[in-house]
């Protein structure tokens, strides 16, 4: 269209006619496609123009312009926007995991599932969203590259927290090092996340670490708590002594690393955020993704469970 007819507003048929194509099913689900993702707008009825974003990839007048109408339209892909919002910051699960949750907390049809993949990993590819860490693929966390991806994670926090009941009271229980610079992290990421997610933040207190109550603070901390967080940078023996009675008490945790290093192989089939802090907002997209995670957890439990033996 923007070759063909100067960028100007056409019939459906006209527009399949200069992409080559047929006026057929196939290519009017790619037509319709294009709407969802952005490329092209509904004027009218039989009537579709190219949008201004379409233009900022196709006609980029920036380096980045590419790129960050690609990424824009990935945002606007229905299924495809919510499942990397899930993902950002995150590696994606491993296939069985993958595939189960794609089936039972986003809905695609099983039959569907390989191909809702294929379509997946080639746009994040194509956006530049997603990476290989070690073997895994990672999904990028992009919410404050541009202006119109800020506003994203607010808009997930609240889609999240549709049907999850959280009561005046109900206590997120923090398992991470006292030492600096992590231990800063509480008053400064942590908290933060916490309140924005609905709960009361706790940590042990660092003060009577000495004084032999430690324990008995830690197991009241995790036994009342609804939802746990673990820092697992740095593999403090403290934190996962803690992560043990999470373990043994079925305590949904949401697993925070700044290195996958740090996260033990039997751990890494739960979901994990990982953060780096090299990038200059790396405390915002943390404090999003924390307080996301949590809101999930209590709505998917299972997605934040430990794995149990099983017994013999």
């Amino acid at each position: 269209m923007l070759d063909q007819n100067a960028g100007r507003q056409c019939s459906d048929r006209e527009a399949l006619t200069f992409a080559g194509l047929s006026y057929t099913g196939p290519s009017r689900v790619e037509l319709s496609s294009s709407i969802k993702y952005g490329f092209l707008e509904r004027l009218a009825t039989g009537t579709i123009g190219v949008t201004e974003l379409a233009k900022k990839v196709l006609r980029p007048q920036k380096s980045n312009d590419a790129v960050d109408g690609l990424r824009q339209a990935v945002l606007r892909a229905p299924a495809i926007a919510d499942v990397y919002t899930h993902y950002r910051g995150e590696n994606v699960p491993d296939d069985e995991f993958f595939r189960n949750a794609l089936v039972d907390n986003f809905k695609i049809p099983k039959d569907k599932v390989e191909e809702f993949k294929a379509i997946f990993f080639e746009d994040l590819t194509d956006a530049q969203l997603i990476e290989d860490v070690n073997g895994k693929k990672r999904i990028l966390d992009v919410s404050n590259a541009t202006p119109e991806l800020r506003a994203q994670p607010d808009e997930t926090l609240k889609k999240i927290s549709k049907g999850v009941k959280i009561e005046q009271g109900d206590t997120c229980f923090v398992m991470m090092p006292f030492a600096e610079p992590i231990g800063g992290y509480y008053k400064s990421i942590y908290e933060t996340a916490i309140f924005r997610a609905g709960l009361r933040p706790m940590r042990a207190d660092d003060e009577i670490f000495a004084t032999g109550k430690i324990v008995d603070q830690v197991w009241d901390g995790i036994t009342s708590a609804k939802v746990l967080v673990a820092e697992l940078t740095g593999r403090n023996p403290n934190v996962f002594y803690e992560l043990g009675l999470a373990h043994a008490l079925a305590k949904p945790v949401v697993l925070v690393s700044a290195n996958q290093a740090d996260v033990p192989f039997d751990l890494q089939h739960i979901r994990v955020i990982y953060y780096d802090m090299r990038d200059p907002f790396w405390g915002d997209k943390l404090i999003a993704k924390v307080a996301e995670n949590i809101v999930s957890a209590l709505k998917n439990p299972g997605e934040a469970l430990l794995k149990r033996p099983a017994l013999t």
